[in-house]
């Protein structure tokens, strides 16, 4: 996927503040952060979207999750709480072409959440 935002950031074509990087995974900073904590966690295998998963992705997906937990067990300001949230499609808010995992924490979330 020459063109995919995500696929370029997983290649280092374009920058971004890289928080975590293992041989399946990669977290970085959203640029327009929702909370005080927000970082995009995906496969870097290029998956569309959530309705585009396989069964062949299940080992792939258990990872992102346990990176996630991982990742913000580590992380104080994450300690009361956090939300992950996977936007789907167009009328679900998603505005890149490549499965992401939001990370949002540091401050009390509402419900719905909009």
């Amino acid at each position: 996927m020459d063109q995919c935002l995500f696929c370029r950031i997983v290649n280092k074509e374009l920058e971004a503040t890289i928080v975590y990087e293992d041989d399946e995974v990669m977290a970085f900073e959203d640029i327009r952060p929702q909370a005080p904590v927000h970082i995009l966690f995906i496969p870097k295998k290029h998956i569309r979207a959530m309705a585009h998963l396989a069964e062949e992705d299940a080992r792939l997906m258990a990872h992102l999750f346990t990176t996630i937990t991982e990742f913000a067990a580590q992380k104080d300001e994450l300690d009361a709480g956090y939300r992950v949230v996977v936007n789907n499609g167009n009328d679900g808010g998603q505005t890149v072409d490549h499965l992401h995992l939001h990370l949002l924490g540091g401050r009390r979330m509402g419900w719905p959440p909009g």
